[in-house]
């Protein structure tokens, strides 16, 4: 996990340790969901871990801390439900289609993650536009692997990229932050979506 924990030296080398920066990372979830960021309280994050206020100190200096960290710790998420969905063999729009069903399956398990991506816009908006490029950097490469494979159009970039991940996360808003009765379930969005795709940046073979 890329989080200030490590960059201040606090990243714990126990599985003791790790497992209470886990408690911590969660309550602060739970904290920051429910209340917002300036109305959460360390010692709201500390009362939901079950752990002394002290041991929030040992990982974290301050409540902005533990935010970035968390921002950090659900881009990390994300990318490991995509990852854990995906398979090498898998051809460059499957692999679109499927790392949209992941997302959306990981948005509903986690869905305070809008509010909080979103308030990293004004909170720390280094951490909010970092999530964002670090999507965006990924499917751009994988738009580029499928150029290059010939299985999409030649010379996608980030414009393409950042269309793709603008795509994904307002149909995670509609369809799991906005949830209706009688809502498509996820397979079909992702494959609605992917067949939008396929008609716009496919490179017409079958």
């Amino acid at each position: 996990m890329t989080s200030d924990v490590a960059m201040t030296g606090k990243e714990p080398r126990t599985d003791r340790g790790r497992k209470t920066l886990r408690k911590l990372l969660d309550a602060a979830t739970r904290e920051f969901a429910d209340h917002g960021f300036h109305d959460a309280s360390i010692s709201g994050i500390t009362r939901r871990a079950g752990v002394a206020l002290g041991t929030f100190y040992t990982y974290f200096d301050s409540k902005d801390a533990i935010f970035r960290a968390l921002v950090s710790d659900m881009s990390t998420g994300v990318a490991q439900a995509a990852r854990e969905a995906l398979d090498p063999a898998m051809g460059a729009l499957e692999i679109e289609r499927v790392a949209l069903r992941a997302f959306l399956a990981f948005a509903a398990e986690h869905k305070e993650i809008y509010r909080i991506i979103d308030e990293a816009e004004f909170v720390d908006p280094e951490s909010y536009r970092e999530h964002y490029e670090t999507i965006g950097s990924r499917i751009e490469e994988r738009l580029q692997a499928g150029g290059e494979a010939g299985e999409l159009a030649q010379g996608l970039g980030s414009v393409e990229a950042w269309a793709v991940m603008g795509m994904n996360v307002f149909l995670g808003l509609r369809y799991v932050i906005w949830a209706r009765e009688g809502d498509p379930p996820f397979d079909v969005i992702a494959r609605r979506a992917n067949d939008l795709l396929a008609r716009g940046v496919g490179s017409g073979h079958s």
